[in-house]
């Protein structure tokens, strides 16, 4: 939805910067001016839309794993039990 509103308003702003010809005598408001900061938006809005919408793409299956390695430390003589946990993600695209 996010992606739908940045087009939307880069095209109206493409729309009031290039297809709208503003009367001679107009003060104020630059149609032009506010078509370009609208375009400008637009793209900041679509660009980061795909960026943050990139970690939950349906393309890219995220896979973490995780093991027990446990360890027997002998110190004098004494035995010492010591678990030791491992995490690893790994990101797997889809073809």
């Amino acid at each position: 939805m996010v992606i739908g509103i940045s087009i939307f308003v880069g095209t109206v702003g493409a729309i009031l910067r290039f297809a709208i010809t503003p009367p001679a005598n107009q003060h104020g408001f630059n149609i032009h001016t506010g078509g370009i900061i609208l375009m400008i938006v637009g793209a900041i809005g679509l660009v980061f839309s795909v960026i943050f919408w990139r970690g939950a793409s349906p393309f890219v299956h995220r896979v973490q794993s995780s093991s027990h390695v446990e360890e027997t430390v002998t110190k004098e003589g004494d035995e010492q039990g010591r678990i030791v946990l491992q995490t690893e993600t790994r990101d797997h695209v889809a073809s």
